[in-house]
């Protein structure tokens, strides 16, 4: 007898998904940043995003964020700064 687990997901708020929405439209938030805070991957926000946008602006947001190295601290020069929030900490440990 095969037994399968199933994970309970906790999903998102509303005002949790506006909160992801509006980091992966700033320029300067990573992902790893999101991952972080909301336990989203890269894939998980482009699905977020493409559910919760509409499709133009999924597209644009898309063309934005490809390849922008800003997006990814392992891609990102030691010339980003920002305001570095409590989760900071966790990303560089």
């Amino acid at each position: 007898m095969l037994l399968t687990k199933t994970l309970e997901v906790n999903p998102l708020s509303e005002a949790d998904i506006s909160r992801v929405i509006e980091m992966a439209w700033e320029d300067r938030t990573p992902f790893e940043a999101i991952e972080v805070q909301f336990g989203l991957n890269q894939d998980g926000v482009i699905k977020l995003m493409r559910k919760n946008l509409k499709l133009n602006s999924f597209k644009l947001w898309r063309e934005r964020t490809h390849g922008q190295t800003t997006k990814h601290l392992k891609l990102r020069g030691d010339d980003v700064v920002r305001h570095q929030s409590k989760q900071h900490n966790k990303l560089y440990r």
